[in-house]
């Protein structure tokens, strides 16, 4: 399960709420007391190859003992092993579960209406949904009947809800920009009324906040899931192999990247990384697809998960470069010294109800990562909210534990700030939270897939 929630008592400064009790503290100006990136990353692959080396021993003792029970069918070895290559190969497009409609189109992003006809007219803030951007598909916010977060949402009562749906990039969008990126987000929230309630997952996370900071006006409320906002607090994979590399070689190894993916950043390299950074992950997937081959309901969730994991889209080369260079490398959100077009974006400027999601087990963004929004924002102690789910970074966003116990009430509480002030408010929470519940299946025996 998951902690509860945690909301911070007033802050010491003015410009918002201090970190978290267990948040290490910030460094002394002038100082950095993060790990050596080279030893770090030697420590996190030693631990890996022990992961890997004891998921193949778990495996092939698996193995073995159903062989000798399935002696007497010497046929048998040879039609799993079929199946199994055959469910590895078999990949077919992710798609959007929910009905919607395309209500505005650009060459890079379509912003999808998931609004149902007869809820149009009702008196709700709209919500505007950013889905990670990191080459794959958008379609992870409704990634399957049973676990949609769009579902999720409308289910707490927020039933006028959009998305933008990252297209991938191709010759024509490769100079796609950061500006490009905020344009369309604000076109969107002009086209739903001119105020909204903003979702970031992941990378959708720190490009909703910098819109926040840069048009604060047009936020009620944000909601940062597993969002890297401090791209060099906590332990991360991803920080210390980008601190190494950048460090010794500057932005030359991304920007050939870049050019041999004609512009653009291959989203098969973007695959090829994530799993790297975890390859146990890939293995185990793997093996347990052969260990459970015959089990129909295991293969499809499997079949769920790797279409969507590795149907991978390039991202524009531009906008690649530009996070790496600002947010990845130099860490110039948090900092305050970013700048959009000739604008300084301070966090300071978002004052809004802020709620953040970290993950237990996130590899990718560990939870001082997101944390650190709280300590930059103006947002009244009382409205930050804290929640740490039980889940690693995709099961924020798809895993039906996040999206039972987690979301539901995140988004009760971004209800309440989006309607009118009502007496019976209990009432109405109450139920919307068993709503949004039964809007995602139970979880419990079923099998699962193991995901980064």
């Amino acid at each position: 399960m998951s902690t509860a929630i945690t909301r911070r008592s007033a802050p010491s400064r003015e410009h918002g709420p201090r970190a978290l009790p267990d948040a290490p503290a910030t460094p002394a100006a002038g100082t950095d007391d993060r790990p050596d990136p080279l030893r770090y990353l030697v420590s996190y692959n030693t631990r890996n190859l022990t992961k890997v080396v004891a998921e193949v021993g778990r495996a092939t003792g698996a193995y073995w003992i159903d062989a000798v029970q399935r002696i007497a069918r010497p046929g048998d070895a040879a039609r799993r092993g079929l199946l199994w290559i055959s469910a590895m190969a078999d990949r077919r497009e992710p798609t959007w579960h929910l009905p919607n409609e395309a209500v505005l189109s650009t060459p890079f992003a379509v912003l999808r209406d998931f609004t149902a006809a007869e809820h149009r007219d009702d008196d709700v803030v709209p919500t505007l949904v950013l889905p990670p951007q990191a080459g794959h598909s958008s379609t992870v916010v409704d990634y399957s009947p049973q676990q949609s977060q769009i579902a999720m949402i409308r289910a707490a009562g927020l039933t006028r809800v959009y998305a933008l749906d990252w297209r991938p990039a191709t010759t024509a969008t490769r100079g796609v920009t950061i500006t490009d990126y905020l344009e369309v987000i604000d076109r969107s929230i002009r086209r739903m009324g001119g105020r909204a309630n903003l979702v970031g997952d992941c990378q959708g996370g720190w490009l909703a906040t910098i819109y926040a900071a840069l048009h604060p006006d047009r936020v009620n409320t944000l909601t940062l899931a597993g969002a890297p906002i401090d791209f060099h607090a906590g332990e991360s994979v991803i920080a210390a192999s980008t601190r190494l590399m950048a460090g010794t070689m500057g932005m030359a190894p991304y920007k050939a990247l870049v050019a041999a993916g004609g512009g653009n950043m291959p989203g098969s390299a973007v695959l090829s990384n994530f799993i790297s950074i975890q390859p146990q992950s890939e293995i185990s997937r793997q093996l347990q697809l052969l260990e459970n081959i015959d089990d129909p309901t295991h293969v499809e969730r499997y079949r769920v998960f790797e279409d969507w994991f590795k149907y991978t889209q390039d991202i524009p080369g531009a906008f690649y470069l530009w996070l790496v260079e600002n947010l990845f490398w130099k860490n110039r959100l948090i900092k305050g010294t970013l700048t959009v077009d000739g604008r300084t974006v301070d966090m300071a400027a978002i004052d809004c109800p802020l709620l953040l999601l970290a993950g237990s087990a996130d590899h990718i963004t560990p939870a001082p990562q997101l944390f650190a929004a709280a300590e930059k924002v103006s947002t009244p102690a009382a409205d930050v909210t804290y929640r740490t789910a039980t889940a690693g970074h995709l099961g924020l966003f798809m895993g039906r534990d996040a999206l039972r116990h987690d979301w539901p009430v995140l988004m009760e509480t971004v209800y309440g700030h989006s309607v009118p002030k009502r007496t019976d408010t209990g009432a109405g929470k109450a139920s919307r939270r068993r709503s949004s519940v039964r809007a995602v299946s139970d979880p419990r025996d079923t099998p699962r897939v193991p995901a980064p």
